[in-house]
């Protein structure tokens, strides 16, 4: 695959770097090599690139405002040592978060989704509401729920709070057994939480929202969890 892309890095090493995974891991034509932000702008200004590797922490304009400043379809990679900013980073075209130091595995999963992002269209949509429903058994009860009105399932030690539209229910079962049972959009964001992706309000601080509900990202689920959210950002 042939793609022009571009780094924007303040660090010498950091571009060295990236320049050689780069050569040796894909066919991509490396156009230019930006120290910092007014570089890149001066150079896009006549010229286009259909991916940049963007530092985050830079001086005189940050990776995050010059994301703001790219082409709509501009694809990104953020390149950071920090994991601070990965939430918010999503909220531009962006394809993956690598933290510094980068290594060649890491970077040829980010390959992967790069590639298969510029693809031709055609595979399949992920659905956006789930049909069906579940019997939740709580005591002596059976609660029919609507799985689409389901917000987040709790992991509460042996039992699991599933809260929904019109209902919150504990069950006496484990998370991981429900979570087993569940289709998309249901994901695992927390080693306590699963959410409904259609039911989110809004992602800030590493942190979902949902109705009043504040949900933790854990470190591991980030990833995923912001996979997720790129596919549906515009």
């Amino acid at each position: 695959m042939n793609l022009r892309c571009m780094v924007v890095d303040d660090e010498p090493n950091a571009v060295n770097l990236l320049e050689v995974l780069i050569g040796q891991s894909t066919s991509w034509e490396l156009v230019a090599r930006c120290y910092n932000s007014l570089q890149a702008i001066s150079f896009l200004k006549n010229n286009t690139v259909d991916l940049v590797f963007l530092d985050i922490n830079m001086p005189l304009l940050t990776g995050m405002e010059l994301a703001a400043l790219l082409p709509a379809d501009t694809a990104i990679v953020f390149t950071t040592a920090h994991s601070d900013h990965a939430a918010e980073s999503y909220t531009y075209n962006t394809l993956d978060y690598l933290l510094k130091p980068i290594t060649l595995k890491r970077f040829l999963s980010a390959v992967k989704k790069i590639e298969k992002h510029f693809q031709p269209a055609g595979s399949p949509a992920e659905p956006q509401k789930v049909n069906g429903y579940f019997f939740v058994k709580s005591g002596t009860q059976l609660h029919r729920i609507l799985l689409q009105e389901i917000l987040f399932f709790e992991s509460r030690k042996e039992y699991v709070r599933v809260v929904a539209q019109t209902s919150d229910v504990l069950t006496y079962r484990r998370l991981k057994d429900i979570e087993a049972q569940l289709p998309p959009p249901f994901t695992r964001v927390h080693n306590s939480y699963i959410v409904n992706l259609a039911q989110i309000n809004r992602i800030q601080d590493n942190h979902i929202h949902i109705g009043d509900t504040q949900i933790p990202i854990g470190e591991k689920f980030k990833e995923g969890v912001m996979e997720m959210v790129r596919r549906r950002t515009i």
